[in-house]
């Protein structure tokens, strides 16, 4: 079990004495234990004035991911080079935060497995593998990613993929207990998001409102795991009682003729999370409505509380508190739960404590953190859903983009203008840094839509997506796009912005020492001045980064690390580099002389061809591709594939074995699924027909 409430004074006594000199004296569990035992609410605080440790996902509590630490600075920056790297050993995305406390660094890899290495030399220490089962991985819409654990009083907290949270002995990677936090294995539930301990408590959400889930928050005992209180975001079947007067209140702005319940509704909370231990309120993001297309989710219309929504919370009791709802009625896949930022700004001549959000509707929010209050809201990338918001904090929506039978080029997208790549705020230069991104994407109103209706052209329906929409049945007009923004959160408009090649470039750290790091989708790790935007150190990586970096002092000196390992959403089916090694911890420090690992490049593979089909079957195969791989595996012979392969470069042995490859789960180690049951043999040779088709085409173009 974690270590007991009295000893936890001792445990601080021993973590002064270490605090440090862990790299330099032994690793040894007991020195482990005394550093992570003592963290609790009040060394987290303690930290966030020092920044020695990296003890929680986002640094502090208020998870502005702005360091104190200022010996890597915009003067010494240009002499980084790299203390040590670790082979993660996953082949699918990295999105993990790395936390260090005491010499210790705690990251996770795909399939949640969790490393403890020595934060001074790379050395590994234990890892920890939940053992997901690999059939789980289609139950997920994004990559069987994990964004990290949580630290407290000795015990480490991951969630699994496949929705178990565990407590981990923080010396040893002993499992201390394990809790299954799904309430109905009927339904694709999922975890990728970091545990955090609030108030003493554990709280996880969850993930898979595409899927037809009722999204919920769970605490748990930090020392026991026992169940201490769950809050659902969405109302559930009306003839039942609701769970408090926050739910009576929501089933008021859902239409029941949608039976909306059946389609669990959505809201799921699958990552940002925030807390004011003054106020003793918790902050939580709220998910996307299932199905998307809120004219059938609820046809009469109605705000669908709390969709798209910030919600706080007591930690202790998990009673809601207030909200503010930044998508009402959300039809787009607009989730809010893009990390936030807790902050205190000058407003109007008024101190201010507010939350910092700019989820995926690409409208960077200011909410009072105290009331709830609307502040302002300002678009900081292009958007044509609305127009702006009113000074009841309400949009003023685009009509088109409710239309009940046309398509519509939602600008941002279901990939958002954020997505879960942290932002950094640095109160020195008053700026937040924050990647933003356009994929674009149309959504055409599927007027048939059933739930759990498996049927040709609608998006992996196949794995169980519920989308009322068809995608990009109308070819997109924009370009996608990726940029690195720094925004004033006071005057709401940009200070300065630097473009990249593409979209989805990792989360962003911010330090006292004038400097803004993050990692891009083309394989690179950066430095800028914070003040101004100006690059001022890069080194390649071995893969496109999508997580954001960390930073922390050991006997004396800083280090710098940043977990690599292309994926998520978009990783999966494209990529902007042609460095495929797997995923790998590189840490730096300044005057660092280690050598950088060898890189693995992608198989360059010619268009696949040579096999006979029959081309009457390509239009059929098109359909079932986009029920059954599509969000995989891409369009065929578009590009040469994300994390996955995309199958219009496939080995020509593949396609030519394809039935037995598909239909017996060949690749089930892997995550991708058996689909006997879903698929025959002819509908298989029907999609090979698309799949050739489509090679053909690309190579004459």
């Amino acid at each position: 079990m974690s270590m007991p409430l009295h000893r936890t004074a001792l445990a601080a006594l021993l973590a002064g004495a270490f605090a440090g000199t862990a790299g330099a004296q032994g690793l040894t569990p007991e020195r482990i234990r005394a550093a992570t035992g003592a963290v609790d609410q009040r060394s987290i605080i303690a930290n966030a004035a020092t920044g020695r440790d990296w003890p929680s996902y986002g640094l502090n509590y208020s998870e502005n991911r702005f360091s104190p630490l200022r010996a890597v600075n915009s003067e010494t920056v240009g002499r980084l080079g790299l203390a040590w790297s670790y082979d993660l050993g996953s082949r699918r995305g990295v999105q993990a935060t790395p936390l260090v406390v005491g010499g210790v660094m705690y990251v996770t890899g795909s399939w949640s497995i969790v490393h403890a290495v020595d934060a001074k030399t790379g050395q590994p220490l234990w890892t920890f593998d939940p053992e997901v089962p690999r059939e789980h991985g289609e139950r997920g819409c994004c990559d069987v990613v994990n964004r990290g654990v949580a630290v407290h009083q000795g015990t480490v907290y991951v969630a699994s993929y496949d929705g178990r949270l565990f407590a981990l002995d923080a010396a040893t990677g002993q499992k201390l207990w394990e809790r299954d936090t799904i309430i109905d294995r009927s339904r694709a539930y999922t975890i990728t998001g970091a545990p955090r301990v609030f108030a003493g408590k554990v709280v996880i959400g969850n993930g898979g409102a595409e899927y037809g889930v009722r999204g919920y928050l769970t605490a748990y005992d930090a020392a026991t795991g026992e169940q201490k209180w769950r809050w659902f975001s969405v109302p559930g079947d009306p003839s039942k009682p609701p769970e408090d007067e926050s739910m009576a209140r929501a089933m008021r702005t859902w239409d029941p003729a949608g039976r909306w319940w059946e389609a669990g509704g959505g809201g799921t909370m699958w990552d940002t999370m925030t807390y004011d231990p003054e106020l003793n309120l918790m902050y939580v993001g709220t998910g996307n409505g299932s199905p998307w297309n809120r004219n059938l989710r609820s046809p009469a219309g109605g705000d669908n509380l709390y969709l798209g929504s910030i919600v706080a919370l007591n930690p202790e009791t998990g009673q809601y508190v207030w909200h503010y709802q930044e998508t009402p009625g959300d039809h787009w896949d607009f989730t809010s739960t893009q990390p936030m930022i807790l902050a205190e700004l000058e407003i109007d001549g008024r101190r201010r404590k507010v939350v910092m959000h700019a989820p995926k509707n690409g409208f960077f929010f200011v909410i009072d953190r105290q009331t709830g209050e609307f502040i302002s809201a300002r678009n900081f990338t292009a958007v044509n859903w609305a127009t702006g918001y009113d000074n009841e904090g309400r949009p003023i929506e685009n009509p088109a983009a409710r239309s009940v039978d046309q398509p519509f080029e939602a600008i941002p997208t279901a990939y958002g203008a954020r997505n879960w790549h942290p932002m950094s705020f640095n109160p020195v230069t008053g700026l937040v840094y924050m990647p933003v991104h356009g994929v674009p994407l149309t959504l055409s109103p599927d007027q048939g839509w059933r739930m759990n209706a498996n049927s040709p052209m609608r998006f992996q329906s196949a794995s169980g997506w519920n989308l009322g929409f068809y995608l990009n049945a109308v070819d997109p007009k924009a370009k996608a796009f990726g940029r690195l923004v720094a925004w004033d959160p006071v005057r709401q408009q940009e200070a300065w912005g630097v473009d990249y090649s593409g979209p989805w470039n990792g989360g962003t750290l911010t330090t006292a020492g004038n400097l803004v790091f993050q990692g891009t989708a083309d394989g690179r790790f950066i430095a800028y001045d914070a003040r101004n935007g100006r690059k001022l150190w890069e080194v390649p990586v071995s893969s496109g980064v999508v997580a954001a970096p960390s930073t922390y002092e050991i006997d004396g000196e800083q280090y710098v690390s940043i977990a690599v390992g292309w994926g998520g959403v978009y990783g999966i089916v494209q990529r902007a580099t042609d460095r495929v090694t797997p995923g790998r911890v590189y840490t730096f420090r300044v005057g660092g002389t280690a050598p950088m690992p060898a890189v693995v490049e992608a198989e360059r593979r010619p268009l696949v061809g040579g096999i006979a089909y029959k081309a009457e079957d390509a239009q059929a195969g098109a359909g079932l591709y986009v029920a059954n791989c599509a969000g995989c595996h891409g369009s065929p012979g578009v590009n040469n594939g994300g994390n996955v392969p995309n199958l219009g470069y496939a080995h020509r042995e593949l396609l030519e074995e394809l039935p037995k490859v598909v239909l017996e789960g060949a690749f089930l180690g892997s995550g991708m699924p058996r689909f006997a049951g879903r698929l025959d043999e002819a509908q298989v040779l029907q999609i090979r027909a698309f799949i050739l088709s489509s090679a053909e085409t690309a190579r004459r173009n």
